[in-house]
């Protein structure tokens, strides 16, 4: 089986540096096998915001790669904590958040991109729940926000990461 980073290779994809974090929370809390993974926006490594404002009809293609973007610092979140992202067993649930101008009702499609990335990244194991929700503004008025609810194995998530005896609830 290839590896998570070969699959996304392979797409042309590239995980970026995680995020730091924004605000007064931990990027990833693991409870158990479950890692929650906060709400990620379309930045790049030095924290500069790439897509931002209300999404519209006109502007919809680029929500998508910002929802693409945000599936990706979700999953180099993900690996900062875990260590590996072949260690995932499950994305269980997605949640996108679309900065909506008035009238816009075209969430899906744009956060269809953020699945389209867990679903290329893990195969059958990337198919999730999700909700995908118009907001009137999202952080630093970012055009999406992606959050995510993994299963892991925790005794393959080391290498790289935590040490899986030190994951614990709230750990981040």
């Amino acid at each position: 089986m290839q590896s998570v980073r070969g699959r996304l290779e392979r797409a042309g994809m590239r995980l970026p540096s995680p995020p730091s974090a924004v605000g007064v929370y931990v990027p990833v809390a693991v409870a158990g096998g479950a890692a929650y993974v906060s709400g990620q926006i379309p930045v790049d490594g030095s924290g500069a915001v790439l897509y931002s404002g209300a999404v519209s009809d006109a502007n919809a293609g680029e929500a998508r790669k910002a929802a693409r973007l945000c599936a990706l610092n979700v999953l180099a979140q993900l690996e900062k904590e875990i260590g590996s992202l072949d260690a995932v067993t499950r994305v269980v649930r997605i949640g996108g958040f679309v900065n909506s101008a008035p009238g816009f009702s075209g969430h899906p499609r744009v956060v269809n991109a953020a699945s389209d990335v867990m679903l290329e990244a893990f195969g059958d194991r990337g198919r999730h729940a999700r909700a995908a929700v118009g907001a009137c503004g999202l952080p630093l008025n970012a055009m999406v926000e992606v959050e995510a609810l993994v299963e892991f194995d925790r005794g393959a998530a080391a290498p790289g990461g935590r040490d899986p005896a030190r994951l614990s609830p709230g750990s981040g």
